[in-house]
């Protein structure tokens, strides 16, 4: 499910670059979170893809929600549906945070766009 959402390089990556101590993260990581909770039934892959968009973009954490972005795009979430989620975070979240999720959004479409 981890390839599937996020991407083969992005999975193959996060292995390459683990070492002897993070690697029990990036199992528990795939174990637990993609082999457990995203495996579900009751929501589509593409509504957990905007949710954790959503969580990420609150917590402040650009790094992961690059990887998120992609993956929801991966699982069908148009950049408008995207957009719209990062506009209602702004509300809850505060404009800082969604102004930093707007830039880190924009980087990942664009990417998305000069790859076809």
């Amino acid at each position: 499910m981890r390839k599937k959402v996020m991407g083969e390089d992005f999975v193959d990556k996060a292995f390459a670059n683990a070492t002897d101590f993070t690697m029990p993260l990036q199992d528990f990581i795939t174990r637990n979170a993609w082999g457990t909770v995203w495996c579900r039934d009751g929501l589509d892959l593409k509504t957990r893809s905007l949710i954790t968009v959503s969580m990420l973009t609150a917590l402040g954490r650009a790094h992961e929600l690059k990887g998120h972005l992609r993956g929801a795009l991966n699982n069908g979430a148009t950049p408008e549906e995207i957009r719209e989620v990062l506009l209602h975070a702004a509300v809850y979240c505060g404009a800082p945070l969604a102004v930093d999720a707007f830039r880190t959004a924009q980087e990942v479409m664009a990417d998305a766009a000069a790859r076809g």
